[in-house]
């Protein structure tokens, strides 16, 4: 074996992202209220990117005056400075405990929108603990509490065991005991429950009258419950299905299973279409949400300060870079909307029967057709529909929901799932509730409206469209 250096020459293909596409992909990828908000922080955080209509008034009001050149290129020496002496202040080793360097209107507007900002919901264990502090002063009892109401689940119940809990904090099984029983004195009632049957039966002990079957279904029965075996609870208690039934409507009214739930999760918003699509002269048109988003330009001044700056290698790199950055996000932005656009004109033009007739008329379609129909990957077309939503004659929809597979008719046409899910749908909202149909059945009916699939797949869209079972939709 031969040891030393050699050179060898070979071809090879290599995918090589640039920040550039990496900004575009992102930028594509945004729902609309979140490319408002990114825009508008691009524009905050960089001086040479502006509104159009800022600069280009067409209401015949006069435009305000233009900030002189000298206190444009004064200012951005500041910022140019500031941004210097960050850089110089994060090289030494304990930048972390150094004031600012600096202390400007840039640093004061930041604050102020700190301070502004909307606060965020309070959360269960805050919720608790706010209860907690006002109730006990004992620290080590605190302490083992915070552990429980940080332990519980989005449902509002605990999963570890006592055991675990003073183990884990090296504390007396009593200790941790009776910070088990503070947190379910709480409010809401029902937190810090082992299970569901737990959880109801704390709640039932906080009413002023519980009928005695009540008690007796949740504490003996509550699975029979569930699966709504309801002559099998009036068999075993000895009461009438109607004196079940009136038990299980108060559970429902009254009772709570989740008591934890609405501190969970994070505000809704609203949906804003990202495309609209309008009939005019019976042919379907696409418009995208251009006119919500700001027209971005950037600035001619500052341009005139680029040529100036090149005497300065700093500066003038500086100032190149914060125009090129400029640059780049404004073609993001419009490469976003033109592909957005792209996309949901050819969806619009598979998709006319569902536009005009509804979801049984919905095409089966994969995203591999659109991207060869528009003549980009797979990824981008997933990017550009993902959390994006359409306005059609029919409502308002998820961009996704109109990719789907499908399943060959007897008449020969291609029919979607989602159009498969409508049929399975109105069935089961059509059957007798006092003899409701078995997944074996659905399938029969369904083959008889020309509809051949298995019975596992049934069950599979009977889940997903959140219909219970043959046995749980049976009244009694």
């Amino acid at each position: 074996m031969r040891l030393g250096l050699t050179q060898s020459l070979r071809t090879e293909q290599r995918l090589v992202q640039s920040p550039q596409m990496i900004q575009a992909m992102q930028v594509l990828q945004l729902p609309l209220l979140e490319l408002k908000d990114q825009i508008e922080q691009e524009l905050q955080e960089n001086v040479f990117l502006e509104r159009k209509d800022e600069s280009e008034r067409t209401d015949g009001a006069p435009a305000p005056e233009a900030e002189p050149p000298q206190q444009i290129e004064d200012r951005l020496q500041r910022e140019f400075a500031a941004e210097i002496d960050q850089l110089e202040a994060r090289m030494e080793p304990n930048w972390r405990l150094r004031g600012s360097s600096y202390s400007g209107d840039e640093e004061d507007k930041k604050l102020e929108a700190l301070a502004n900002t909307p606060g965020r919901s309070t959360s269960l264990p805050e919720h608790l603990m706010t209860q907690v502090r006002t109730q006990e002063s004992d620290p080590a009892l605190i302490r083992v509490i915070e552990h429980v109401v940080f332990s519980l689940d989005e449902d509002g119940r605990l999963r570890e065991t006592t055991e675990q809990i003073a183990q884990q904090l090296a504390v007396p099984l009593p200790l941790a005991e009776e910070a088990i029983e503070v947190v379910r004195d709480l409010e809401p009632i029902g937190v810090g429950a082992r299970d569901l049957r737990d959880c109801l039966l704390m709640q039932l002990d906080h009413m002023n009258f519980v009928r005695p079957l009540t008690r007796r279904i949740v504490e003996q029965h509550l699975d029979d419950l569930a699966m709504n075996k309801l002559p099998k609870i009036a068999k075993e208690t000895g009461a009438a299905i109607d004196e079940v039934k009136e038990s299980w409507e108060f559970l429902r009214v009254h009772c709570n299973p989740h008591p934890g739930a609405e501190f969970s999760g994070p505000p809704t918003s609203g949906v804003v279409p990202d495309v609209f699509v309008e009939e005019n002269d019976g042919k379907f048109e696409v418009r995208t949400q251009r006119g919500s988003l700001p027209d971005l330009a950037i600035s001619p001044i500052y341009r005139n300060l680029l040529q100036e700056a090149r005497n300065d290698p700093k500066v003038y790199e500086y100032l190149r870079r914060k125009i090129d950055a400029a640059k780049w996000f404004i073609e993001a932005v419009h490469q976003r909307q033109n592909t957005i656009e792209r996309v949901a004109n050819e969806i619009v033009r598979r998709q006319e029967g569902f536009l005009r007739h509804g979801v049984q008329h919905l095409k089966p379609m994969k995203m591999q057709d659109i991207a060869d129909a528009v003549h980009v990957h797979i990824s981008t077309v997933s990017r550009a529909a993902s959390g994006k939503y359409i306005q059609t004659p029919q409502g308002i929809f998820d961009m996704k929901r109109f990719f789907s597979s499908g399943t060959m008719s007897d008449a020969g046409d291609m029919v979607s799932q989602q159009a498969i899910k409508d049929t399975l749908r109105q069935i089961v909202d059509a059957e007798d509730k006092d003899a409701p149909l078995s997944d074996d059945q659905l399938v029969e009916e369904l083959g008889s409206r020309g509809i051949h699939i298995a019975r596992r797949t049934v069950t599979k869209y009977r889940k997903a469209l959140g219909i219970d079972s043959s046995t749980r939709r049976k009244h009694f």
